[in-house]
């Protein structure tokens, strides 16, 4: 019987903070997918939040990169820093389908990677903070994204856009999004309106409501809810494995 092993370290910079964890899965995988941790960007958190949807993926077939990049700590505007380590490490992911999974703060960075020239194929956004502009003016979390883009959005309004999913749809990539009715750490409502948008813009998007989960369920896969996310990227596997 093929046990699964892992993870494994990969760099792709110098600072202690550029690395990526592979957890590769017993068999050929099926695809990669490419998790990106939240925490409102700062560097208290890290990339052990998602440990175990690592595991759980790495054991359904997938090959896991559990991504880790520069966060904010002492050092406010770090956004070309932070924003350059996600694509850096993106780019570490095998030929085949790529599956960006990300959670909050990790949310908007995978939405936001979908924009870029990547291969990237789909994104599943958990509690995503897809609207930069309206975080800052709910002075979310003490005003964290001023902090990360080193301004307020009136005095910085390109850097903002250019920064913001909301902004830059269509991203041309199926995309699941998934908000708890019961978050108090991200409003629900930037999600609804995030699908709203991208879905005008022509955008393939489906947007999850679970009433009564809050912010940290929706990455435990044990909760009922990873049955839809698990079901979905299965299907877009199959899919583009026959493109």
């Amino acid at each position: 019987m093929n046990v699964m092993i892992g993870p494994r370290t990969l760099r792709y910079g110098d600072h202690d903070s550029q690395f990526v964890e592979v957890w590769d899965p017993p068999d050929r995988p099926r695809g990669s997918t490419l998790l990106v941790h939240g925490g409102y960007w700062r560097d208290r958190y890290a990339l052990d939040l998602m440990d175990p949807i690592a595991r759980h993926l790495a054991d359904r077939g997938w090959q896991v990169l559990n991504i880790e990049y520069r966060r904010l700590g002492n050092h406010d505007g770090i956004w070309d820093e932070m924003s350059a380590d996600v694509l850096a490490a993106a780019g570490l992911a095998r030929p085949g389908p790529v599956v960006a999974i990300g959670h909050s703060a990790g949310g908007h960075l995978a939405l936001w990677a979908a924009s870029q020239p990547l291969a990237l194929d789909a994104v599943v956004a958990l509690a995503p903070v897809a609207d930069l502009v309206e975080a800052d003016r709910r002075d979310l979390s003490d005003g964290v994204v001023r902090r990360l883009l080193g301004g307020d959005s009136e005095t910085l309004p390109a850097r903002y856009r250019a920064a913001s999913p909301t902004f830059l749809v269509p991203l041309g990539v199926p995309q699941l999004v998934i908000h708890g009715d019961a978050d108090d750490d991200v409003p629900p409502d930037l999600s609804t309106s995030y699908a709203s948008v991208a879905r005008a813009a022509g955008d393939t998007i489906e947007l999850v409501t679970p009433a009564g989960v809050d912010h940290f369920e929706v990455i435990d896969p044990s909760h009922e809810i990873w049955r839809t996310i698990d079901d979905r990227i299965d299907r877009w596997a199959e899919t583009l494995d026959n493109r």
